[in-house]
């Protein structure tokens, strides 16, 4: 299938307000570009039954997490622990904001979207240790905040969706509470991996090679080993025991293959997966809806099957 023309219409667009000479990355921009996107392409204006904000206290410090609750929300609901992307140097509540709203009307979920420490200033495994701090929070309060324990999955996108599988696995391994369900979109998840969409989509997709590379550089200390298993959750030794996933993937996404590789190792391992490859779709869609009118509707029947899913 084609480009998704609202997906070409976006991407011509960044290219033209693009400098001829490509600039030098820098933190402050690729923050300041993000927070720009999200202002024009994230839907706006969801309506909830309440959003919350409050401080944990976590791993380093207080820890910024940000309650949805959606319009059908009963005294109870299941519950999602969400990790925004941003290649662990940009991204936050904020521009995930419309994303999470569509998720919670949608699923019927509570949402708790986590606001972890970024890289350069934290590097890895801050965002590991954040992550993994806020979902063994949640399953300790989870009715004060009218959630069913047994009914709470960690979700997240580019990143962050790598951040809800290294959890997955880490509460498996550490015996603790753990999810009933892994939600990732587009997630990255082997950042030493030279696949084939990498190389095909390298350049001209929205998410190019030369950013991958540099985020790389600061979310990781140098010398880092890149197949730790919690950097990139593929380079795992055992997938048996984690929790059901529902895995999307885009059709002109660099990080395709891996996400397909992972839903693929789960199967292998006798995890229940839900794989979707959308279609002329680009890494970051789920979070244009504003922009990209099957965003919406993606998401909103990723929300949708979320909810069946608990429901279970």
């Amino acid at each position: 299938m084609p480009l998704d023309r609202h997906a070409r219409r976006l991407i011509e667009m960044l290219r033209a307000g693009a400098p001829a000479e490509p600039r030098e990355l820098t933190v402050s921009g690729l923050r300041r570009s993000m927070q720009q996107l999200a202002q024009v392409v994230d839907v706006r204006n969801v309506p909830l039954a309440r959003v919350e904000e409050r401080r944990l206290s976590g791993p380093g410090g207080p820890l910024p997490i940000r309650i949805y609750t959606p319009t059908s929300a009963g005294r109870e609901s299941g519950g999602l622990v969400f990790f925004h992307g941003g290649m662990g140097v940009c991204g936050g509540l904020d521009t995930h904001d419309g994303l999470c709203r569509l998720l919670a009307n949608a699923s019927a979920c509570r949402i708790l979207a986590v606001d972890y420490r970024i890289a350069p200033e934290h590097r890895f495994p801050a965002a590991v240790e954040d992550a993994y701090s806020a979902t063994q929070w949640l399953f300790a309060h989870a009715r004060e905040l009218g959630i069913d324990a047994m009914r709470i999955a960690v979700g997240g996108d580019s990143h962050g969706g790598a951040l809800a599988a290294v959890v997955s696995r880490l509460a498996r391994d550490a015996g603790a509470a753990a999810p009933a369900l892994q939600l990732l979109f587009c997630p990255v998840m082997d950042l030493g991996a030279e696949t084939e969409s990498r190389k095909e989509l390298a350049d001209g997709y929205f998410f190019d090679r030369r950013t991958l590379d540099w985020a790389i550089s600061q979310y990781c200390e140098p010398g880092t080993d890149l197949t730790d298993p919690r950097i990139s959750p593929l380079r795992a030794r055992d997938f048996t025991r984690l929790p059901p996933a529902h895995v999307h993937t885009a059709e002109f996404d660099p990080m395709r293959d891996e996400g397909k590789a992972y839903a693929d190792a789960l199967a292998r391992a006798g995890v229940g997966v839900r794989y979707v490859c959308h279609s002329g779709m680009i890494h970051h869609f789920y979070a244009m809806a504003g922009a990209i009118p099957y965003a919406r509707a993606a998401v909103e029947a990723a929300g949708a099957a979320v909810g069946a899913a608990l429901e279970r």
